[in-house]
């Protein structure tokens, strides 16, 4: 164990603290797969994500990826927090479609890390790809 990363949280246990914050109640996201370095989370879409084009916003797009990001981090650096978030939308997403973030850490340093994440909609088609990065977060 090092200083800077609680090596002793389970997978168990951070699927149980993603799966209770406000947040993912709200929203609906189901944490489908944890593993070390790697989360797969799903959302099914709601009328009250659309935005005023009639489509879905893409914040909840970039929310479904930001899940999975924390997860897949969370699983190996823990604590930690995001430094950086890119998001490229590549297709639009349908009302009544669910999406699924896929997150996998690429790079974990001693204090930086970098996780790539891919949402899909319900046919697999991908319609976001984001990327992170995370510093560990020192304990006091």
């Amino acid at each position: 164990m090092t200083d800077t990363v609680d090596e002793s949280i389970t997978l168990e246990k951070l699927k149980e603290l993603s799966e209770n914050q406000p947040i993912s109640r709200f929203l609906g996201f189901r944490v489908l797969e944890l593993a070390p370095g790697y989360a797969k989370v799903s959302i099914k879409m709601k009328p009250e994500f659309l935005n005023f084009n009639g489509i879905i916003f893409g914040g909840i797009i970039t929310d479904v990826a930001d899940e999975a990001f924390a997860l897949c981090v969370s699983s190996i650096a823990h604590p930690s927090v995001a430094t950086h978030l890119s998001v490229y939308f590549l297709s639009r997403v349908e009302p009544d479609d669910e999406l699924t973030a896929e997150g996998r850490v690429l790079k974990s340093g001693k204090r930086l890390g970098f996780a790539e994440m891919t949402v899909t909609n319900r046919s697999g088609m991908v319609v976001a790809k984001v990327t992170g990065t995370y510093s560990t977060i020192s304990k006091k």
